[in-house]
């Protein structure tokens, strides 16, 4: 599992765009995370599922709620990453009315998850390889912060946890 100091690894996630800009079209874009990460301060949550209980009533909403109380802290964006496509991804952000706050970033064969350690075989109850709850602060690439949820729990990647570990 990646740990506090180390560089994220490099790997490819994608995000649903409903807007173009230059270089960004309307639809799925891939990202490169050692590009995306270069010189910014970013809080990442990443989570089992979208449209998840824990993940649809609490994880995501209070992220946007403290949107910005967590921008006050220095951090340049805020991203909730987990193990599905940029459709369902950009489908949720849209239902959870994130409206720009939080990056709905689609890690949809796992790739990045699985390079940083923090997969979660839920394949027993028929929703494969996720990822598992957790909390990172990266500061230009590196890991300064990782809290990562124990099985079932919901305690220390929500985001007051985020405003105290800033």
């Amino acid at each position: 599992m990646i740990t506090v100091g180390q560089q994220l690894p490099n790997a490819t996630i994608h995000e649903f765009l409903e807007v173009a800009t230059e270089g960004c079209s309307v639809g799925p874009n891939a990202f490169e995370v050692s590009k995306l990460t270069a010189g910014k301060k970013i809080v990442i949550f990443g989570l089992p599922g979208a449209f998840t209980p824990t993940c649809s009533a609490q994880h995501v909403p209070g992220y946007v709620a403290q949107y910005d109380a967590i921008k006050a802290k220095g951090v340049d964006e805020i991203w909730c990453l987990s193990v599905n496509d940029a459709f369902v991804m950009g489908a949720w952000g849209k239902d959870q009315k994130v409206n720009g706050k939080v990056r709905m970033m689609a890690d949809g064969s796992g790739e990045l998850t699985k390079k940083l350690g923090l997969e979660l075989d839920l394949t027993a109850r028929g929703l494969g390889v996720r990822s598992q709850r957790y909390l990172m602060i990266v500061d230009n690439g590196v890991v300064k912060h990782l809290a990562v949820e124990g099985p079932g729990k919901f305690e220390v990647s929500d985001a007051a946890s985020a405003l105290k570990a800033l």
